[in-house]
Parts: C-alpha cells; structure tokens; sequence
C-alpha cells in the first residue's frame, strides 16, 4: 500500500508539473509573440527614423547650397569703400542742381528774347 501512495503521489506531482508546464509554454507563446510585434513596431520606427534623417540630409544639402549661392551673390554688391566714393561723386556733381533740357529751351529763349 505503501508504494501504491507513492506512485499516486508521483503521480499527482506529474500532473502539477505538467500544468505547470503547459501554463510557462503558454506564457512563452504569448511572450514569444509579444517579442515578435514589439520587433515589427521597433523595425517601422527605425525605418521611420532613417527616412527622416535622409530628408533632414537633403535640406541640409540645399540648405547649404543655398548659402553658397548668397556667399556668391554678395561677391558682386559693393563694398562700403566702392559706396563712399559714389558718395564723394554724387555730392561732388550734385545732380539736384542740374536742369532738364526743357529748362535751358526756355533760359535760352528768354536770353534771346
């Protein structure tokens, strides 16, 4: 009788230890899965990400173009020197004074009389 507990104890611990069996091989299912969808959103993201930064490359690429073209523009404005002797000539000329060619007719025309 003696060994027949035992086997039914042997037996009883089976079962449990099967049960519990089957619940980790669920959970490691579950897990496995869980794993596999978290890799699929992470992959998107980085996926994502990298799309971004060859957009963010490419205006920063135009961006810099771009600079280089104003940098170029700028070659031909004038200095302030090339403006100061504009200045000097303008003032020196001083074109406020001048008269149209309808004026000098009519200085003309009144000297002669």
């Amino acid at each position: 009788m003696a060994d027949q507990n035992t086997f039914n104890e042997v037996i009883g611990r089976l079962r449990i230890n099967e049960s519990k069996l089957t619940t980790l091989r669920e959970r490691l299912l579950v897990t496995d899965s869980n794993m596999i969808s978290e890799y699929k959103n992470i992959a998107k993201e980085i996926k994502n990400l990298n799309v971004d930064i060859r957009e963010l490359k490419n205006n920063l690429e135009t961006i810099k173009e771009t600079m280089k073209d104003i940098i170029k523009g700028t070659e031909n404005f004038a200095s302030s020197q090339d403006v100061a002797v504009l200045e000097k000539y303008i003032n020196m000329w001083n074109p406020l004074n001048f008269v149209t060619e309808k004026e000098v007719r009519k200085i003309v025309k009144e000297k002669n009389g």
